[in-house]
């Protein structure tokens, strides 16, 4: 049974949410408010850990809500937070049973993700060269390069293996999520990046014996918040300000993908979504766009 700890557990929660949803600091912010008043609550009822929490502890925890000052809509996302929060436990294996599956929670508007226009994209693309460190150089391109052209989560990247890139035909082997296996082709560009660090970079941070491809300079594997925390500073160098995560260029993959002209089925496969529904939110954002340009250009618009 998992005694882990429910701060901890919340932890782990919020940098899975920063550096894979993609959501904005004020929904982050909030989603912390919520739980931490949540992890307040717990603890004056002597709960500390996750397998202690009882469904009667959290529908006691939402009347309380209803009770108290919040308005309305603040206790619709508290419920929101705590159904999200009770999947990520479950998905990482650190809960077995759901005690939030008979809650009936309301239904939200898809907010179109953030997406970075090419010219964007190949800024932080050349970042790296900024900086004086060239086998830091060498990793940094080869990640962002891959990233971008294949549409990996920060975790499949992550947990990328040496044999899992085919250089020779063109692809990457991906374990996403449900440890379903997906294969993604990876263009010249991205090649030409790995085969540089593989051969000039991997070998002067491996400190022992592992199969990752991307290493840190402690010769461990990056983690979600790791990575997070080198894109920061390279967006910093280029002055990019808009909201960006590492999901960002997953968005910005499948984007441009379809602006470009490919079919939506072939986006979905690279993705990994099970759902075609989940990949069709990006031709919302492709409509989007071509109505700015309508307005913007068009006499009579």
């Amino acid at each position: 049974m998992n005694t882990m700890n429910v701060d901890n557990a919340i932890d782990n929660f919020i940098d899975y949410i920063a550096s894979e949803k993609g959501l904005s600091r004020n929904t982050i912010s909030s989603y912390s408010a919520d739980l931490k008043r949540f992890s307040g609550y717990l603890d004056k009822s002597g709960v500390t850990t996750v397998n202690a929490i009882s469904t009667d502890r959290i529908l006691g925890f939402l009347r309380m809500l209803k009770d108290s000052s919040l308005t309305s809509s603040s206790v619709v996302r508290c419920q929101v937070t705590i159904r999200n929060f009770f999947r990520f436990l479950l998905k990482e294996g650190i809960l077995k049973k759901d005690p939030v599956h008979i809650l009936e929670l309301p239904k939200r508007e898809r907010r179109l993700p953030q997406v970075m226009n090419e010219y964007e994209v190949e800024q932080l693309l050349t970042a790296p060269s900024m900086i004086k460190d060239e086998k830091r150089q060498l990793r940094d391109r080869a990640m962002f390069e891959l990233l971008y052209a294949t549409g990996l989560r920060v975790s499949e990247l992550a947990g990328l293996t040496l044999n899992a890139v085919e250089m020779t035909v063109g692809y990457v082997r991906v374990k996403g999520k449900g440890s379903k296996e997906r294969i993604v082709p990876i263009g010249d560009a991205a090649k030409e990046a790995i085969a540089k660090y593989l051969a000039d970079c991997r070998r002067a941070y491996l400190k022992r014996s592992t199969d990752y491809l991307f290493l840190t300079q402690q010769g461990k594997r990056f983690t979600r918040q790791g990575f997070w925390k080198l894109l920061k500073t390279y967006l910093k160098r280029i002055n990019i300000t808009k909201h960006v995560t590492p999901h960002t260029l997953r968005h910005s993959f499948a984007t441009h993908l379809l602006e470009h002209g490919a079919d939506l089925r072939s986006v979905q496969l690279m993705l990994g979504h099970s759902d075609i529904s989940t990949t069709q939110i990006y031709t919302h954002i492709n409509t989007q766009m071509l109505k700015r340009m309508y307005d913007k250009y068009h006499p009579r618009s």
